[in-house]
């Protein structure tokens, strides 16, 4: 059964950092691609971020320069650290992973950026 949970979200004030980790189980995680979705009160889920297997990541534009996501492929985490934070990353943030066919979801921790 694969499990992904995420923490780390956090009140914090604009311009601010934060790092999102999400702890996975029950998949070979070294082999997956790993993405961060967002989904801020009242408006779709949306993509943030993904790396592949082999480390190559990808950022939706309103994020790039200031999210990195990165991976651990001993302890099976996939961190998203978040720089310059604005309001409107206002969010909760979820990991996600495809594996067989089926796309696994965790719970979601809330980011707020507010001053």
């Amino acid at each position: 059964q694969v499990h992904l949970v995420e923490y780390g979200g956090d009140l914090v004030q604009p311009g601010g950092s934060l790092r999102l980790t999400c702890t996975t189980s029950g998949l070979n995680f070294r082999l997956f691609a790993m993405s961060w979705y967002r989904q801020a009160p009242e408006k779709q889920r949306e993509y943030v971020a993904s790396i592949t297997a082999s480390g190559t990541t990808n950022y939706t534009d309103s994020v790039k320069g200031r999210f990195t996501i990165s991976r651990d492929n001993i302890w099976n985490r996939v961190y998203l650290q978040m720089d310059n934070l604005k309001p409107e990353d206002t969010a909760t943030y979820y990991c996600t992973v495809t594996y067989r066919t089926r796309d696994y979801w965790g719970k979601g921790t809330q980011v707020i950026v507010s001053s």
